[in-house]
């Protein structure tokens, strides 16, 4: 979604790079690109004055004039510039003293609040609550329907005492009041302790809508409304935050479509407007595509310097640990890395979602952004068949696999031969290098690590170390390189000074006085 946005800052920052000292030109100009950018990612115009101004005043303070590098001291301004207008600090769901939570979803229609639902009902889950769902939303057609499916893909029971419309000619017959407290009371009955109301939307703010949401807000008194917003509406977003706060007062956001390929200024624009953080992201279609909202990484992000933390997080939460030590001690002893532990390894990764998602978290992704977007995620499927084409004895030992043995894993896994002879080249370089860091020679090729390639090695290679004169075959013309050798030798001997290895003195000239030591010192220097 900030892709367009992260190009600009980038190339702006670009600029910067090199410059020892800045002039209130240069920063000017970096200022006026920044607000350039803001306004093309839909950024509403109050907070790209903001924060542009903000930005200016630190950059022409004393924190980058004595900075050694007033390039990177404007980068981190803009990123934390960039965190404040993002809500500051990550907000988390408040619970209440007393179970059950009451959360109330509010928003236009189309946002994605039923489907928004379904997420957190799961996020929840999985954080060791006891989550209801409750249809409220009776005048969408399916809507309580939808509800229920993604109830049951999250494993989340869900209250639905009325089954609402189920086409757009029908009228909406039920009480959303009436059918939110019931579902509190249903929550408190059977012990759960968070409810998510999910209420319905309209197409555009009218009086009808609010007037309904402010009466659910009233019968079931939430500990949240969490305002749904789509990311990808644009400047509109502040004047639909702006009403839906006056209206039902909403204590935080939820960015949804963040996967999209919009602009994604209201994401920039709703919490610096309305003063009300950011809580949760939705980033895909599937019920596991949610996440925290975290401003310093998605501030990271927008500047190309990565997410590690969450990828740590993920890595954390899908990484079967008992895989992960089978594989550590198979490391430490030194055993062939298989096959089959290429593809467990391959798996793990999977387990951890998509994998273009994961590398756009990678520092310095937006350089390689094009060649990401033509990953096709499909190629590990592929890579998968190869493998599992193979018979037991062929994965622990791919050495055996000649060209018969090729084409029939080629025929069996549906790719052509030179997709086998790809992996399998491939596959013997990994295990090449899990060898050399098994027996402690370092990743090769990697600067600063030991081993071969690498700068920290202390042993010289082939190609660098110096070149022995080769002896000749006339044994004649070998006598005389051999007593020429002796000779070189005879004289580097008596150009060395008589005494000790460490000092030109000899040791019968050596003086302990001399070296200012201690007193009493000099008796350990006895003769």
């Amino acid at each position: 979604m900030f892709n367009s946005l992260s190009d600009r800052l980038t190339a702006t920052f670009k600029n910067l790079r090199g410059k020892g000292r800045l002039t209130e030109a240069d920063v000017d100009a970096t200022v006026r690109e920044i607000r350039r950018a803001l306004l093309d990612a839909d950024v509403a115009v109050p907070v790209v004055r903001e924060f542009t101004a903000h930005v200016r005043e630190r950059s022409l303070g004393a924190e980058v004039n004595a900075a050694l590098n007033p390039g990177q001291q404007i980068v981190k301004i803009v990123n934390e510039e960039l965190v404040a207008i993002l809500g500051g600090e990550t907000r988390r769901i408040r619970l209440a003293k007393n179970p059950p939570t009451v959360i109330m979803l509010a928003g236009l229609q189309g946002a994605g609040k039923t489907t928004l639902a379904g997420k957190l009902s799961k996020w929840l889950k999985g954080q060791g609550h006891s989550p209801l769902l409750v249809a409220a939303d009776l005048q969408r057609p399916n809507a309580v329907r939808q509800l229920q499916v993604n109830g049951e893909r999250a494993g989340v029971p869900v209250f639905a005492p009325h089954p609402g419309v189920s086409s757009e000619f029908e009228s909406a017959t039920g009480d959303p009041v009436a059918v939110a407290r019931a579902g509190v009371a249903e929550a408190r009955a059977k012990l759960h302790d968070v409810v998510l109301v999910d209420t319905a939307g309209r197409l555009g703010v009218d009086a009808e809508l609010m007037q309904q949401a402010a009466d659910i807000r009233a019968a079931i008194s939430p500990d949240e409304v969490l305002f749904v917003i789509d990311a990808m509406i644009g400047q509109d977003a502040v004047n639909t935050a702006l009403a839906f706060n006056e209206g039902v007062n909403f204590t935080g956001v939820v960015l949804t479509k963040l996967d999209g390929d919009a602009r994604g200024g209201a994401a920039l624009s709703v919490a610096s407007v309305t003063g009300k953080p950011v809580m949760f992201a939705s980033t895909g279609e599937g019920l596991d595509d949610f996440e925290l909202f975290h401003p310093d990484r998605m501030a990271s992000r927008i500047l190309d310097m990565g997410d590690i933390l969450t990828l740590i997080e993920q890595a954390e939460k899908n990484w079967d640990k008992d895989e992960a030590a089978r594989m550590a001690k198979k490391f430490a002893d030194q055993e062939d890395f298989t096959l089959d532990d290429f593809l467990t390894q391959m798996q793990q990764i999977r387990n951890m979602g998509s994998m273009k998602k994961m590398l756009m978290m990678m520092p310095g992704a937006q350089n390689i952004r094009q060649q990401l977007e033509n990953f096709d995620e499909r190629e590990i499927d592929r890579v998968e068949a190869i493998v599992r084409s193979m018979t037991p004895h062929e994965r622990v030992a791919p050495k055996i696999i000649n060209g018969s043995r090729r084409a029939r894993i080629a025929k069996g896994s549906g790719v052509h031969v030179s997709e086998v002879n790809g992996l399998l080249e491939r596959f013997g370089q990994a295990q090449k290098m899990m060898k050399k860091m098994a027996q402690g020679g370092g990743i090769p090729g990697m600067p600063g690590m030991p081993g071969p390639g690498g700068f920290g090695g202390a042993r010289k290679t082939a190609k660098n170390a110096p070149k022995k004169k080769a002896r000749s075959g006339n044994p004649a013309k070998a006598a005389q390189q051999l007593r020429e050798a002796e000779e070189r030798r005879a004289n580097a001997a008596k150009a060395l000074p008589a005494g000790a290895a460490f000092g030109q003195q000899g040791a019968e000239n050596f003086d302990p006085s001399s070296l200012n030591l201690p007193k009493g010192f000099d008796k350990f220097l006895g003769k």
